[in-house]
């Protein structure tokens, strides 16, 4: 009977753990240097909303734009002073077509990338872990980067981020990758 115990809560033990598993960041430069050498064998995914895209930047090193949360623009958020947004119910269906599309599986590496790395980034990252993808990651800091916290340029994403590491960006959308309903 003991080893029974033992083995059941092995088990359990091994899969509460994989269910708490959560995404790993990757830096803006270490997600440029993986797709060059393996963009073939990865989904390097954009989650904004693609209006924010339109305002603030994009970069065709993504393959494509899949959003995680959309904009609400008939609800307002009081407290946060901006349109709600809600989880894309098609994130999934759309991350796996991305997939297929490129003859990858749900074992592949995914990068995602949002503003911040924080509010979108990880966040959808960790909700494909939790659906079966095994192999997501996030970029730190996002595309937008990080608030300065002191000094003439205090509240502006001046510093990280995919933006402001030097890497290829613009100021246009690839209309080919973008998100379109």
């Amino acid at each position: 009977m003991k080893p029974i115990v033992v083995s059941v809560l092995f088990f359990l033990t091994v899969a509460m753990s994989a269910q708490a598993e959560e995404a790993l960041s990757v830096t803006p430069e270490q997600t440029w240097d993986t797709v060059q050498e393996q963009g073939d064998n990865l989904l390097f995914i954009d989650v904004r909303d693609p209006v924010e895209i339109m305002f603030i930047g994009f970069t065709d090193a993504v393959d494509r734009n899949i959003p995680f949360q959309l904009v609400d623009r008939t609800r307002w958020n009081d407290e946060k002073g901006v349109f709600a947004m809600d989880i894309n119910e098609d994130f999934v269906a759309q991350v796996d077509a991305a997939l297929k599309e490129k003859g990858l599986t749900r074992d592949s590496l995914i990068i995602t990338m949002c503003r911040s790395g924080s509010a979108r980034g990880k966040p959808s990252a960790d909700y494909l872990l939790e659906r079966g993808f095994t192999n997501v990651k996030y970029i730190d800091n996002g595309f937008q980067g990080s608030t300065v916290k002191e000094g003439e340029k205090k509240g502006f994403r001046v510093q990280n981020g995919w933006q402001n590491s030097g890497l290829p960006w613009s100021t246009k959308a690839n209309p080919e990758k973008i998100y379109r309903p």
